[in-house]
């Protein structure tokens, strides 16, 4: 027959208070990543935003330069 011996009780003590800690602080850990894939996702679309505006702005220097050289030509011909 197996030799049963007992655990101490300050051993099953710590288990105890290690996972009532960990069950307890997941859902401020859930909170914290959500908020930080947020912030994120938010910093991201700024970025867009912004390279989206910046290539806007490249076109359009384009099209008033040719603008202004198409108004220049009609006096030549």
């Amino acid at each position: 027959m197996a030799d049963v011996t007992a655990v101490n009780a300050q051993i099953t003590d710590a288990v105890t208070q290690t996972n009532v800690k960990v069950v307890a602080e997941a859902p401020a850990q859930a909170i914290a990543s959500l908020y930080q894939v947020a912030s994120h996702s938010a910093g991201l679309s700024m970025q867009n935003a912004v390279q989206s505006q910046q290539a806007l702005n490249q076109i359009s220097t384009a099209v008033v330069s040719k603008a202004a050289a198409l108004i220049m030509a009609i006096g030549e011909t």
